[in-house]
């Protein structure tokens, strides 16, 4: 039996209970922070990326600091040499100068006498030739020619009629081609009327008809143009129209485009012409036909040129060195979506581990402190005496 004047010991009840474990939310908060250090720097690119998803020149900067430098350069430039594209080459020491990239003064030195020699009056006047008769070119005398022919309107009578006799006689028939000249014509009259203010569009449409001859279309924007094409031209009446028409006869030819093309559909066929021909005329013709081939849609067209108009002459080599990346995201806003989420969960998870590891830390210790405390009034109240 207890006596009764001994002080009671002081009871334990509820501290004997297992206290929770503290490795499981450590090794949790381990493997999160080890995944942190992947997604998280990701998911911060993919919220910069998406903040200057509108802005073409801080993308292609983006861009172009990751893979533009002393090597990559020479090598461009060294292959535009090869292949006989001074202006690509010339392009690139543009863009070098703009970085400060360092480049070899004998290469650059190459490239200015190559530059020269495109430039000189023979080649140019063998272009503007070929760019007038043909409707094909490459560079600025050749364009030169071609838009001359156009502006004219020999090109287009040329390009319509060739295209509107074997559309006539049944034959395989580029309809791209045929409704791009058929809109020049109609649209030649305009630009006269207001004195060239139309020939950015007027120049756009020569070149996009030049990089559908030459392949240098690309497919979705051959496609965007077969349907705004089939909602201006009257394909019927221009059939019935092109049929009497000749090369000696223009004002015929310009007559029949403007009664089969409803101009009045052509704003957004016009807006992307304006955004080619503002493209040719910042960066150059074959900066135009590299945009026709790279962009997919007329809003990539609008990039390009807002592209050009802070590039000017460089335009060509950021488009070459980082290609579609220069005016569009290269990953889709649904995969850069999912990095930001990805990132965030994964520093919640790891913020959450490690407030539960400190919790769980913080009750052990208040429960040793605790037990400790309760020991040490144990052994004084067992050494006290008892009473008499």
């Amino acid at each position: 039996m207890r006596d009764r004047n001994r002080p009671a010991m002081p009871q334990m009840s509820g501290i004997t209970a297992r206290p929770p474990r503290i490795v499981w939310a450590l090794l949790c908060g381990l493997m999160l922070g080890i995944a942190a250090l992947y997604v998280a720097p990701r998911g911060l690119e993919a919220d910069a990326l998406l903040a200057i998803e509108d802005d073409p020149v801080a993308l292609a900067d983006r861009a172009l600091a990751r893979s533009f430098d002393t090597e990559r350069a020479s090598r461009e430039i060294e292959a535009a040499l090869a292949a006989g594209d001074a202006d690509l080459a010339n392009s690139f020491v543009e863009l070098a100068q703009a970085r400060q990239v360092p480049l070899n003064p004998e290469l650059t030195g190459r490239v200015a006498a190559a530059v020269a020699d495109a430039a000189s009056v023979s080649h140019a006047a063998d272009s503007f030739a070929r760019g007038l008769f043909s409707g094909e070119s490459d560079d600025m005398a050749g364009l030169a020619g071609m838009a001359l022919g156009d502006l004219f309107v020999f090109g287009d009578v040329r390009d319509a009629v060739r295209e509107g006799v074997r559309y006539v006689n049944g034959e395989p028939v580029d309809q791209i081609v045929l409704g791009l000249a058929s809109v020049g014509l109609a649209i030649t009259a305009g630009t006269y009327a207001t004195l060239g203010a139309g020939t950015p569009a007027r120049v756009g449409l020569s070149i996009a008809k030049a990089a559908r001859k030459t392949g240098r279309l690309s497919a979705d924007l051959t496609q965007w143009l077969g349907r705004s094409l089939r909602g201006v031209v009257d394909w019927g009446r221009l059939k019935n129209a092109i049929s009497g028409a000749s090369l000696a006869e223009p004002a015929v030819a310009v007559r029949a485009a403007r009664e089969a093309v409803k101009l009045e559909r052509a704003g957004g066929l016009m807006r992307a012409a304006r955004n080619v021909g503002e493209i040719q005329a910042k960066a150059g013709t074959r900066a135009a036909l590299d945009a026709l081939k790279i962009a997919e849609s007329p809003r990539e067209l609008a990039r390009v040129a807002r592209l050009a108009e802070k590039s000017g002459g460089k335009t060509r080599a950021i488009l070459k060195t980082v290609g579609r990346g220069a005016i569009a995201l290269s990953a889709t806003l649904f995969d850069l979506g999912l990095w930001i989420i990805g990132g965030l969960l994964t520093l919640l998870g790891f913020t959450a581990s490690m407030k539960s590891a400190t919790e769980r830390l913080t009750v052990r210790m208040l429960r040793r402190r605790k037990i400790r405390r309760l020991q040490r009034e144990r052994q004084r109240l067992a050494g006290m005496p008892t009473g008499g």
